[in-house]
């Protein structure tokens, strides 16, 4: 488990929501969105600051050369030269990690009077992110149900998908580690009633807390 608290007066709760490739993430992430909750959604920023005019194409091009264009950062070509390459993967993190954490700054501000946000963060325990939440959300399904869906994406082979999840937490340990566990190896309304209840039971908590 981490640690069980609600977050101190005067900010939101942060939860902490992760989960393993082909797990159902992002569809949580919409269902919180869904329900009035703010998102923090890291991938989508990551998009963003890489897209065509992205903040950190120029600074980009500069570290790897030819990894750009008019689209911007052209990811397959900069996955290539840094999947493998831990010292190429460390310049490339330290040019994105500080303009995430920027824009995630921004974002605290301007929710700061809710009771709850969430930051949607693919690599949680793996990048030590689980440091900056207060309750971790962990994302699960059945290995057959999560292989079935990452299988089912272009231009996926069983030797990629191995090869991601050499790079992630294994699940088993996520879960361990979680506050609470969303199951998504079932129906979108029964994964949408999980979400609905966690949020519910949160409120319930702050509610009391502020009583």
């Amino acid at each position: 488990m981490t640690r069980s608290r609600l977050s101190p007066s005067g900010r939101p709760i942060i939860l902490g929501l992760t989960g393993s490739i082909g797990m159902g993430k992002s569809t949580v992430a919409a269902m919180f969105t869904d329900l009035g909750v703010p998102v923090f959604d890291a991938d989508a920023i990551v998009h963003r600051l890489q897209g065509p005019g992205g903040a950190l194409v120029p600074a980009i091009e500069a570290a790897f050369p030819g990894a750009t264009g008019p689209e911007g950062v052209r990811r397959a070509e900069l996955g290539a030269r840094v999947f493998g390459d831990s010292s190429a993967l460390t310049r490339l993190e330290g040019i994105v990690h500080p303009a995430v954490a920027d824009l995630r700054q921004e974002f605290m501000i301007e929710h700061g009077g809710a009771p709850l946000v969430v930051f949607d963060i693919p690599l949680l325990f793996e990048k030590g992110g689980h440091e900056l939440v207060d309750r971790v959300v962990v994302v699960s399904a059945p290995p057959a149900v999560q292989r079935a869906r990452v299988l089912d994406r272009p231009g996926m082979t069983p030797e990629k998908f191995a090869q991601i999840l050499a790079l992630q937490v294994p699940d088993v340990e996520k879960r361990a580690r979680a506050d609470h566990v969303i199951d998504t190896g079932t129906t979108l309304e029964s994964t949408r009633a999980q979400v609905a209840a966690l949020l519910a039971m949160l409120n319930d908590k702050t509610a009391k807390n502020s009583a």
